[in-house]
Formats: C-alpha cells, sequence, structure tokens
C-alpha cells in the first residue's frame, strides 16, 4: 500500500506550529523519511468484533471489557467494532535505538517521522474500510485509539491479545506499557 505522508504533521510533531522549519530541518526530515521508506515493512491486523455498549461506559468485546465515555459516545449505536494494529515493522524500533544512541536529534525526527507513517497507514485503511463498509449499508465511525480521552492505555494489552498481535505480526508492550 503506497501512502502519502504529510510533511506537516511531521512538523507538528516536532513543534513547529504555524513556524517555517528552517532548510537544515527539512533536509534532515526528508532525510529521515528516506531511510524509513527503506526501513519500514508496515504490516496491519483487523478484526471485526461484536460488542455491547453496557451502562456506566462499559463496552463488552467479549474476550475484555473497557470503561471509557468517550469511546462509548463514539461508538453509539454499534453493535460490532474493527480492531486494528499496525506496525511498521522492528527495524524502524532498531533504528530509532540506534540513533537514540548516535544522534539524537535525528532520532526525533525519525520518530516524528514513522508516527506520521503510521498514521498515514491507519488512514489509509480507514479509507478503503470505509468504502467497503459504505458498500454494504454501513457507517464506519472514527478512528479511537486507547490514550484519546477517557480510553485508557492499559487497554492496548487487551487489544493486542485479542488479535495475537504478537506471534502474528510482532507487536508487543513492554512492561512499562510501551508498544514495540
Amino acid at each position: 500500500m503506497a501512502v502519502e505522508i504529510d510533511r506537516k504533521e511531521i512538523f507538528r510533531y516536532l513543534g513547529y506550529r504555524g513556524k517555517e522549519a528552517d532548510l537544515a530541518i527539512k533536509e534532515l526530515v526528508e532525510s529521515c523519511m528516506e531511510e524509513l521508506l527503506r526501513t519500514a515493512e508496515p504490516r496491519t491486523l483487523v478484526g471485526e468484533y461484536p460488542i455491547r455498549l453496557l451502562e456506566d461506559g462499559i463496552i463488552d468485546f467479549g474476550s475484555f471489557r473497557v470503561k471509557s465515555r468517550n469511546l462509548m459516545k463514539n461508538l453509539g449505536g454499534c453493535d460490532r467494532v474493527l480492531l486494528m494494529a499496525v506496525t511498521l515493522g522492528l527495524d524502524v524500533d532498531r533504528l530509532l535505538v540506534k540513533y537514540g544512541k548516535l544522534q539524537v536529534s535525528r532520532a526525533v525526527v525519525l520518530q516524528a517521522s514513522a508516527a506520521a507513517m503510521i498514521e498515514a497507514y491507519c488512514n489509509e485503511h480507514c479509507r478503503e474500510w470505509r468504502q467497503i463498509y459504505a458498500e454494504k449499508g454501513l457507517y464506519l465511525r472514527p478512528r479511537y485509539s486507547p490514550g484519546y480521552g477517557d480510553f485508557s492505555l492499559g487497554c492496548q494489552s487487551a487489544i493486542l491479545n485479542e488479535l495475537d498481535a504478537a506471534k502474528r505480526i510482532g507487536i508487543t508492550l513492554t512492561d512499562g506499557g510501551l508498544m514495540v
């Protein structure tokens, strides 16, 4: 899947809101993007699951439950959900670790670029699925991730377990909840 990575997002992640980056930073962003495009091996898992919206903001996914009033509002009227996990691959993580030790400024730009890249992949998948579900007469609600609003990051583990993400595409969590 070829996606267009929005450079404005990279600069926004880097803190350039309303400010123009200098030529050296722009060149560093392009260099990092070239390296990421050579290195990244994007992989996606998605599964469709039945859900039940219970009282007090509880959402029952069958194998786990989540409490989030914000997510419940987003899922209002839904009886099914798509769970998704996306990775750029282990080599991108290795690249970030490498530059974290050798050249911190490059690591920071690589991290921002990787974040923009993963968002672009997620957005493209959602556009495709929106079309597929529209053809079935269904409406795909906006993507909503752990960490948004009151939807706890602690839910990542249950989602990754449900998708069998560690085995299928190598996504795991550290003891501190950092996705690897």
